[in-house]
């Protein structure tokens, strides 16, 4: 069964090449929804049944960890498996994030095969 996919990134050009990337690593991907941060990712994750989510650590408003820690907090999304989308920089932040229930992460920049090896850990591949 295809997943719908919400990317919250607040670089429009890291979320279509995300999007581009998911699409070629050929992973039974459905709709693909986007936010810019952590506040409009949790509205789309109300407005949509979201079943994968990659969130980018640093964003203005509300960053990747914030955002993540309110979905665990949720019933209804607790069990959603989302991946942090990383730069070399924010390892701390990386592992604190893994301490939160974060399913996984990749780093930046990434390729269709790493992105299809993460979802294959995660147990979200086709």
């Amino acid at each position: 069964m295809a997943l719908d996919v919400l990317i919250v990134d607040d670089s429009a050009a890291i979320r279509k090449i995300l999007q581009r990337v998911l699409v070629q690593a050929n992973v039974g991907i459905g709709k693909i929804i986007e936010a810019n941060d952590g506040r409009e990712g949790l509205e789309r994750m109300t407005a949509e049944n979201v079943g994968l989510v990659f969130s980018d650590i640093n964003m203005p408003n509300m960053d990747g960890l914030e955002f993540l820690q309110l979905i665990r907090a949720n019933p209804n999304w607790k069990n959603v498996p989302v991946v942090m989308v990383t730069t070399e920089g924010s390892q701390d932040k990386v592992f604190q994030a893994l301490q939160m229930g974060a399913s996984g992460y990749v780093k930046k920049p990434f390729t269709p095969e790493q992105i299809r090896e993460k979802l294959g850990t995660i147990g979200c591949a086709a």
